[in-house]
């Protein structure tokens, strides 16, 4: 084998690495968030909901889940446009990953709130709580302690899975990467420094989620 690795080229193009790393940490947050309220709206909503409204959240969930991702990204960013509607490649990414990221948060947190004993659920309705203030006041905290590790999970897969956007270019991490081992012409050491700064990124992921379960749930304690 007489490969020489040569880092230099990369190593000085490592700013536009970082950008590229910063604009995907940038996206998975911005997913979280939205993915965290339509996991909450849409578990209560099939839960709780009447049943238009748990059909409709069941025909999304299902169909986003037995798609492919990047057919839903065509379908945002190439479709669109069809309808009158043009998004940048940054908010088409944006958009198809939260739309995407949802329907699997909808499911988790549904499996929290499944978890929850029945009896709590009959005690406060014993005790003539509204179908609101049940959620608010019994289901919401253990279910989501319980959801909280499969929650973490999702959310560093919709990281990995960011660099699916780099087909509608969208400048994250994987696209910038692409760029550089088109203009270095060394593909090895390229994709050696992106495989570190996404194991980098992960572990940060799980360090940070392992922290909210820590300080929130645990100390917390539960029901």
């Amino acid at each position: 084998m007489d490969y020489i690795f040569q880092f230099g080229a990369i190593l000085d193009s490592l700013p536009r690495l970082l950008a590229g790393a910063k604009l995907t940490v940038m996206l998975t947050v911005a997913t979280m968030l939205g993915g965290v309220v339509i996991g909450i709206l849409g578990a209560i909503g099939r839960m709780f909901g009447p049943p238009p409204i748990r059909a409709a959240l069941t025909v999304y969930v299902e169909t986003i889940r037995n798609t492919p991702f990047l057919i839903q990204l065509f379908l945002i960013y190439f479709g669109l446009p069809s309808l009158g509607i043009v998004l940048s490649p940054t908010w088409a990414a944006l958009i198809g990953m939260t739309v995407n990221c949802g329907a699997y948060a909808i499911e988790i947190i549904r499996s929290g709130i499944v978890s929850i004993p029945p009896g709590h659920l009959e005690a406060g309705r014993a005790l003539a709580f509204r179908t609101r203030d049940i959620i608010r006041h019994i289901v919401l905290f253990p279910a989501m302690r319980v959801a909280l590790p499969a929650l973490g999970s999702q959310f560093v897969l919709v990281m990995l899975g960011s660099s699916v956007v780099s087909t509608i270019a969208t400048e994250e991490l994987t696209a910038v990467g692409h760029l550089l081992e088109t203009e270095t012409f060394r593909p090895f050491e390229v994709y050696i420094v992106v495989t570190i700064l996404y194991v980098a990124i992960a572990f940060a992921m799980k360090a940070m989620f392992a922290g909210i379960g820590h300080f929130y749930f645990n100390r917390r304690g539960g029901l």
